[in-house]
C-alpha cells in the first residue's frame, strides 16, 4: 500500500535537488582543478606528449644513423689496413762515398 505523504514527496524532491547540486559542484570543482593544473603545467614549461614523441623519434633516427656511420667507418678502416700492411718499406741504402784523404 502506497501513501501520498506530501512531506515525504517534498523530502524526496529536496534530496534529488541536493544530489543534482552536489554533482554540479563536483563537476565545477573538477573543472577548476583542471584549469589550475593546466596553468601550473604551463608555468613549469613542460613539453606535451606530441612534442616529446617527435623529439624521441628524431633521437631514434639519429642513433640509427650514427650506428650506420660507425659500421661504414669500420668497413673503410678494414679495407684500408691491408694496403698499408702490403707496402713494406725498403730500407734506404746510402751510397758509399770514398773517404777523401787530405
Amino acid at each position: 500500500m502506497q501513501t501520498r505523504n506530501p512531506l515525504l514527496n517534498d523530502f524526496a524532491d529536496l534530496m534529488t535537488d541536493a544530489f543534482g547540486a552536489a554533482q554540479a559542484m563536483g563537476e565545477e570543482a573538477r573543472a577548476v582543478f583542471r584549469a589550475r593544473a593546466d596553468r601550473m603545467i604551463a608555468e613549469m614549461d613542460l613539453v606535451g606528449r606530441e612534442e616529446f614523441d617527435a623529439v624521441k623519434a628524431a633521437l631514434d633516427d639519429s642513433r640509427d644513423e650514427v650506428e650506420a656511420l660507425k659500421a661504414r667507418i669500420e668497413a673503410l678502416e678494414k679495407a684500408a689496413k691491408p694496403k698499408t700492411a702490403s707496402r713494406a718499406r725498403k730500407p734506404a741504402t746510402k751510397a758509399r762515398t770514398p773517404k777523401s784523404t787530405n
